[in-house]
C-alpha cells in the first residue's frame, strides 16, 4: 500500500504532500514539532537530498513513521523530488513507474511541468495524482485514461455559454 506522495523542490519546499493514512499525533509532538507531516518531510527531504546521484532511489524505513515495514521510493526531475513512501508489499520497480506515470501525464496537462504548475494548479494535480491513486492503491495507469478524466471534470466545471 501507498502510504504517502510527495512532491518537494530542492530546498526541501512541498509542492504536494498527500498522506494515505491517519499518523498518529501526539499534542506533545504536535507542539514541539508543527505536525508529524511536515517533520516527514523533513526527515525525508534530508535522507533523500544526502544521496549521490549514482545511489539507488530506494531507502529502507523513516524515524518518524514508526512503521518499520516501508520503503522510500524517488525520483528526481530537475529541481523537482518526486517521492513514494510504500509499505514493502509494493513493488519498488512498479512505484518507480509509477512516478514516472504521474510526471508523464503531468507533462502532457501542462505541456512540460514545471514547479511553477505545481504552485499555481495545485487542485488540479492532486485531482490528477488522485485519478491514478485512491487510498493508498493504484486504480489507473493509462494516460489518456487519466488525461480524459481531467478534461472532463474541468469542461463540467467550466461555466456554460
Amino acid at each position: 500500500m501507498i502510504k504517502a506522495a510527495m512532491v518537494f523542490n530542492n530546498f526541501g519546499k512541498p509542492r504536494l504532500l498527500k498522506f494515505f493514512e491517519q499518523l498518529p499525533q501526539t499534542e506533545k509532538k504536535l507542539k514541539r514539532d508543527s505536525g508529524i507531516q511536515q517533520s516527514i518531510l523533513r526527515e525525508t527531504f534530508g535522507l533523500v537530498t544526502r544521496r549521490e546521484a549514482t545511489q539507488c532511489n530506494f531507502l529502507e524505513g523513516n524515524q518518524q513513521i514508526k512503521d518499520k515495514d516501508i520503503r522510500i521510493i524517488y525520483r528526481q526531475y530537475a529541481t523537482l523530488y518526486f517521492v513514494f513512501v510504500a509499505d514493502k508489499s509494493e513493488s519498488e520497480l512498479g512505484i518507480l513507474d509509477l512516478i514516472q506515470l504521474f510526471v508523464e501525464t503531468l507533462n502532457r496537462c501542462f505541456n512540460n511541468v514545471c514547479e511553477l504548475d505545481l504552485i499555481f494548479h495545485y487542485n488540479e494535480i492532486n485531482y490528477i495524482l488522485s485519478e491514478i491513486i485512491m487510498g493508498g492503491m493504484v486504480v489507473e495507469t493509462k494516460i489518456n485514461e487519466i488525461i480524459l478524466a481531467v478534461k472532463e471534470s474541468k469542461s463540467r466545471l467550466e461555466p456554460k455559454k
